[in-house]
């Protein structure tokens, strides 16, 4: 069975909307897939202030602005569309939305961009609210990549994304995924102070010392000592790990330094704490931060000495990664199969996850 599907997924370091069109077979179970077309749109600086501000919102506005977003993502999505040819070859989109609000322990997550707004002006298939039935069955929400992972690209021992927020996945018979730390969220909050977007490929943190009393009060956090499953809300790198940073008063090089330092102990110590590894294991690295050639130099140097080998693949997967899960998430909701894993969420059990909203006439 073929299907063909977009996925859209906007994270928390706020670089823009990406999109990707992908072609899935199915056979016997088993699932190969091809990225047809993949484009992030960078957000104008309007909509970066917006989504920055949005948990300020008061309940009304903060609605109105879901709407509005679901809307700016449908007409988004029909550029893509249009840009690419792809007229009557989507059989259905699959929106992440964009994290606004994640408190799995009272039972609630929220991802702006409604469902019922893109699937208007797209007139298309939609599933949105992809964390939301896990989160009720009592699991973290997050990550819910694994899937899609276990099902796509299992040829791998571990998968790291380095996104605005780091998170690890084990491939194994009770699959394991969680998140680690935030990462390019605040790298990105560093490099502003210079005038920078980012640390184009971590040049400014190569020329920083490691300030060791930041490091360690950086690694002390609580979050780190919590087992899986856990989940970080964007709230954690922006509201603890920044102002703790910039309280030391050290120079950006240095923060960046030691910030890159810290991420690659937390990866470390993901990775031991778990299961020791065996020679010939692998760790797949996506995510923007993959393009990081410092952070990179840095994590391949400390796994290398526990047997883990670190493999960044081409540009397409390592940017589209996330989009291109998200299109396999509406494969398996549109399928009615479960896409989320409880043993990754700490769920009651595994779900069927994704709210379907028709936009097509009958």
């Amino acid at each position: 069975m073929v299907y063909r599907a977009i996925g859209l997924m906007s994270g928390s370091s706020l670089d823009g909307l990406d999109i990707a069109f992908v072609e899935f077979q199915e056979q016997g179970g088993k699932w190969d897939y091809e990225i047809l077309q993949a484009i992030c749109y960078p957000y104008p600086p309007e909509w970066v202030v917006k989504l920055k501000g949005a948990i300020n919102l008061s309940a009304r506005d903060y609605q109105l602005l879901h709407a509005e977003y679901g809307h700016y993502t449908g007409q988004q999505v029909n550029k893509f569309i249009y840009d690419h040819q792809l007229q009557y070859q989507v059989a259905v989109i699959a929106s992440h939305g964009h994290t606004s609000f994640h408190m799995p322990d009272k039972k609630m997550t929220a991802q702006l961009g409604d469902g019922a707004a893109i699937a208007a002006e797209t007139q298309l298939p939609v599933v949105s609210d992809l964390r939301a039935l896990d989160v009720a069955f009592g699991g973290q929400g997050a990550p819910i990549v694994p899937m899609g992972e276990k099902m796509l690209l299992g040829a791998y021992d571990l998968f790291l994304n380095l996104g605005g927020i780091a998170n690890i996945s084990f491939n194994t018979d009770r699959y394991i995924a969680f998140d680690v730390c935030p990462a390019n969220r605040v790298l990105n909050m560093l490099a502003n102070e210079a005038g920078k977007e980012y640390d184009e490929s971590g040049k400014m943190a190569a020329t920083g010392a490691v300030n060791k009393a930041l490091l360690d009060k950086l690694n002390a956090l609580d979050y780190y000592r919590e087992p899986y499953p856990k989940s970080l809300a964007n709230d954690f790198g922006t509201d603890l790990v920044y102002p703790l940073i910039k309280r030391e008063k050290i120079a950006t090089e240095d923060a960046l330094r030691t910030y890159v330092e810290h991420i690659v102990e937390q990866i470390k110590n993901a990775v031991t704490g778990f299961r020791p590894m065996t020679p010939g294991s692998r760790l797949l690295v996506t995510g923007g931060g993959a393009l990081n050639t410092f952070l990179i130099k840095r994590l391949s140097e400390i796994l290398e000495e526990h047997q883990l080998k670190t493999v960044v693949p081409g540009e397409k997967l390592v940017n589209f990664k996330e989009a291109l899960i998200m299109a396999f998430f509406g494969v398996l909701r549109w399928r009615q199969e479960n896409n989320v894993l409880s043993s990754v969420t700490g769920a009651a059990r595994d779900s069927i996850g994704g709210a379907l909203w028709t936009g097509q006439e009958a």
